[in-house]
């Protein structure tokens, strides 16, 4: 989430809310569209943005290396005593720099951001691309599942254009493997007109 304030706008006020809808919705019907692009574990991944945690504990679960970074400090706390597994690293750190996590020099086989790249305005979104192309190894997928539509009250969100994402990847040196749309699985959400983009981008060997 952007910025460690301002893409954090609401989250901490609506933590029970946002527990309880996140954690309701199964990791597999959330990323369906990318788990084929998935590296087999014990690869390394980097789950931005980490929210609940429900993300970074599947991860672990399946068998995966995890590092999770989540700025806002009440989702934080609340998400390692609902997912207290010793094997998430959890990473107090926000975009568009990473500072903490650039300094440990350590890179991954995948970075994911669920729901995190539209809190980033577009300066911001064009640095961030960058420091997540050199957080991944040769051959490493970055996935991002960014939303579209009405902002709620109280958040921070930008419209992130298709074309953008696809020129910052190719700035950025990566290969793009799925750009695909698809509807909300909340129902408010859908009543509400919002839709996803899903994002799959390579690194080269």
């Amino acid at each position: 989430m952007a910025g460690g304030v301002r893409g954090t706008q609401g989250y901490a006020s609506e933590a029970d809310d946002l527990f309880e809808r996140y954690e309701s919705f199964a990791f597999e019907t959330v990323h369906e569209a990318v788990l084929p692009f998935y590296p087999s574990p014990p690869a390394g991944v980097l789950d931005i943005g980490a929210g609940t945690g429900r993300d970074a504990d599947w991860f672990d679960k399946a068998g995966y290396g995890v590092t999770a970074v989540e700025p806002c400090d009440t989702l934080r706390e609340r998400a390692m005593r609902l997912h207290p597994s010793p094997r998430i690293n959890w990473l107090d750190d926000s975009l568009p720099d990473l500072n903490h996590l650039k300094d440990r020099v350590e890179t991954f086989d995948l970075v994911q951001l669920s729901a995190v790249f539209m809190h980033l305005d577009a300066d911001e979104r064009q640095v961030a691309f960058s420091v997540l192309a050199c957080l991944l190894k040769p051959g490493g997928r970055l996935v991002l599942l960014v939303r579209h539509g009405p902002v709620p009250d109280g958040r921070c969100m930008f419209e992130v254009p298709v074309d953008e994402m696809l020129a910052l990847a190719a700035t950025s040196g990566l290969d793009c493997l799925q750009s695909v749309k698809r509807n909300s699985a909340g129902e408010a959400n859908q009543r509400a007109g919002v839709t996803w983009m899903n994002y799959v981008f390579e690194k080269p060997l």
